[in-house]
């Protein structure tokens, strides 16, 4: 192993150079072929059934699944299972993403005029455009590549990973034609951290508890502290103020004080700033949101306006919360 260790490592990083290369090279295939499988697909109104025999088999199951879960029906079909009952599941509405290298793998030939009997249009995905599949073809995409990644030239590798590239360049194409947006994504995945921070709304992630009120009058020496005790930055002013049944405040919102209206009043008052009311250096516009808006509009308010903290209102227009960047989605980028 050692004796041979720097052949080892010279021959990893050529396989990433070849499948890198190979899915470089299909960046001038992006061409009217491409768009107008695009547009068959957005077209179809059934499902896309995604077909291919071994490692296209295992490819085609990924690119259906990218499909699905970007906004496009789809779903895998192994040609062998279609003539064991399976091809029930082809729909006249229907259109079919055959997938073979060669374009003359038996197993899926055999089943191209079933499929073309049935007046289904199919798109494939092969190296030969005068292959079998090629010619059954409504719209041939070129998948062909220069040799394969390992040291033989026979292991399906730099031709599987441009075949899959290829399949996510048409999902990603397809979300940006059909105006797929986070939200459709979470709603279909609402089971993953993603859908449930999109579809949760504000009232289940906000702050409720020990708020930072203050009224219009209070001085500011006692305003300081507790904006200080609390963890937010900021000290939320209040009027009419009433308890719900869980004896937490509640109010309507007259303004708010940062951190930052803090210091500039502090510079700009000197010792009177200890006397000097609430209402005076209260902003009178803070940002609000209700309690029933989605989290991924609190995060899109927060970028806008280049804020970390929303104010929450109730349907009354009463404050009962806080949100803050952090319960919102991860990666997201906000302004502190």
């Amino acid at each position: 192993m050692t004796e041979n260790k720097t052949q080892i490592v010279a021959r990893a990083k050529d396989c990433l150079i070849r499948e890198a290369n190979a899915v470089m090279a299909l960046e001038e295939r992006i061409d009217d072929n491409f768009l107008r499988a695009v547009e068959m697909i957005r077209a179809c109104k059934g499902k896309v059934v995604v077909t291919g025999v071994g490692k296209s088999g295992h490819i085609g199951s990924k690119i259906a699944a990218t499909l699905a879960s970007t906004g496009t029906p789809a779903f895998f079909l192994n040609p062998l299972d279609a003539y064991h009952g399976d091809l029930g599941m082809l729909g006249p509405d229907d259109l079919v993403l055959a997938i073979s290298y060669s374009g003359a793998t038996e197993e899926l030939v055999r089943f191209l005029p079933i499929i073309q009997a049935k007046r289904i249009p199919i798109v494939g995905m092969s190296s030969n455009k005068e292959s079998l599949l090629a010619k059954y073809s409504e719209v041939h995409l070129n998948i062909s590549v220069e040799s394969e990644a390992d040291p033989l030239n026979l292991v399906p590798t730099a031709s599987t990973t441009a075949t899959l590239a290829l399949g996510d360049a048409l999902a990603c194409a397809l979300v940006e034609a059909n105006h797929f947006q986070p939200t459709d994504f979470a709603m279909l995945h609402p089971g993953g951290d993603l859908g449930r921070k999109l579809l949760a709304k504000v009232e289940d992630v906000m702050f409720t508890e020990n708020l930072p009120f203050l009224s219009p009058e209070q001085p500011m020496s006692e305003a300081i502290e507790i904006v200080t005790k609390g963890t937010l930055g900021i000290g939320i002013v209040i009027e009419k103020v009433q308890r719900d049944e869980a004896q937490r405040t509640k109010g309507i919102l007259a303004g708010i004080i940062t951190d930052g209206d803090i210091r500039r009043a502090m510079q700009r008052l000197g010792q009177s700033f200890f006397n000097t009311p609430v209402s005076a250096i209260m902003s009178t516009n803070p940002k609000t949101i209700s309690k029933d808006a989605k989290i991924v509009e609190a995060g899109e308010k927060m970028n806008h306006h280049s804020i970390h903290t929303l104010i929450v209102l109730d349907d009354e227009e009463r404050v009962v919360g806080v949100i803050d960047s952090f319960s919102c989605l991860p990666g997201t980028r906000f302004y502190h």
